[in-house]
C-alpha cells in the first residue's frame, strides 16, 4: 500500500528549530612549525544556551543557541530535495587528561619536549579548543514524507502525521575558537571538511501548512584542515561520529505560479 504527502508536489517548505548534541571521542592531531602531536580520545560536549526568549526569539540574537535552518522542495509528493544549516557547538572538556604522542619545541612553555603516549592534562594555558560560532554542517539531504493517517486510513480534520526519512553530505565551515601553547586566540570561519548522515522524524502538519517536527539525527563528520592560531602553517584534523536530536516549528508554502 502506498500513502501520500497529500499533493506536496512542487511545493516548498522551511522550518527553524534548536538542537541538541553528542559526539564520540576523538583523536586530534594538531601540527605546525615547532610542533607535531595527537592527543587521543579527547571528550567534548555541545553547548546550551539557557532557555529563554532571550536569545532564542530575540530578533538579531536568534543564531546564538544551537540551531537548525532548512528549505526543501517536493519533487514528489513522497521526495524532497532539501538545503540545510545545522549550527552545532563542539566544545572539548577543558581539564581532561588524554594521551599525547608527538612533540613540542620552542614554545615558551612548560610543555616544550618528545611524547609517546604519555597522559597530559589539557589545561587552558596548554589548550582551549571549540567549533562554537559553531560546528557549521551546511548539507543538501534527500528526504522520504509518508503520511501515517492516510496509511491507516484515519481521518483527523486538518492535521497530519507526517513520517519522514532521509540522508545528505555537505561541508563544515566552523568557526573554530582556539588557543594553543603560547598563540593568540584564533576565532576565524574556515572550510575544514565533510560530513554525512542520515535521519527520521516525525511532522505533524495542521491546515495543511504549518507544522512541528522532531528529528532524530546521526552522521561522521571529518575536518583534516582546521585552523587554529593566525598562521596558516598551524593546523588541526579530526573525525568523529554525532548524534542530534531536533525540535522545529516550519510551514509548507508555494511560489505564486507554481502548480500542482
Amino acid at each position: 500500500m502506498t500513502f501520500s504527502a497529500k499533493h506536496s508536489k512542487n511545493q516548498f517548505y522551511a522550518y527553524w528549530g534548536w538542537n541538541s548534541d553528542w559526539y564520540s571521542k576523538s583523536d586530534i592531531h594538531f601540527h605546525g612549525n615547532n610542533y607535531d602531536f595527537e592527543l587521543d580520545k579527547v571528550v567534548a560536549h555541545d553547548r546550551q544556551t539557557p532557555l529563554g526568549l532571550d536569545p532564542y526569539l530575540a530578533p538579531g540574537r536568534v543564531t546564538i543557541p544551537q540551531t537548525n535552518f532548512r528549505i526543501g522542495y517536493f519533487l514528489t509528493d513522497h521526495w524532497s530535495l532539501s538545503m540545510g544549516l545545522d549550527h552545532m557547538k563542539y566544545v572539548m572538556d577543558q581539564d581532561q587528561t588524554v594521551p599525547i604522542t608527538g612533540y613540542i619545541q620552542n614554545s615558551n612553555t612548560p610543555y616544550d619536549g618528545f611524547y609517546q603516549n604519555v597522559p597530559i592534562q589539557l589545561k587552558e594555558d596548554f589548550l582551549t579548543f571549540e567549533h562554537t560560532d559553531g560546528l557549521n554542517y551546511i548539507n543538501v539531504e534527500i528526504r522520504r514524507h509518508d503520511n501515517l493517517l492516510e496509511l491507516r486510513r484515519y481521518n483527523l480534520p486538518n492535521i497530519d502525521i507526517n513520517l519522514i526519512e532521509g540522508f545528505g553530505v555537505g561541508v563544515l565551515l566552523p568557526k573554530t575558537n582556539t588557543l594553543l601553547l603560547n598563540n593568540q586566540r584564533y576565532d576565524e570561519f574556515h572550510l575544514a571538511g565533510y560530513g554525512l548522515g542520515g535521519f527520521v522524524g516525525l511532522n505533524i502538519t495542521f491546515f495543511n501548512h504549518f507544522f512541528i517536527q522532531s528529528e532524530l539525527k546521526g552522521g561522521y563528520i571529518n575536518m583534516p584542515d582546521i585552523r587554529t592560531t593566525e598562521f596558516k602553517s598551524d593546523r588541526a584534523s579530526q573525525h568523529f561520529l554525532f548524534l542530534q536530536s531536533n525540535l522545529l516549528i516550519g510551514a509548507n508554502f508555494r511560489i505564486k505560479g507554481n502548480k500542482e
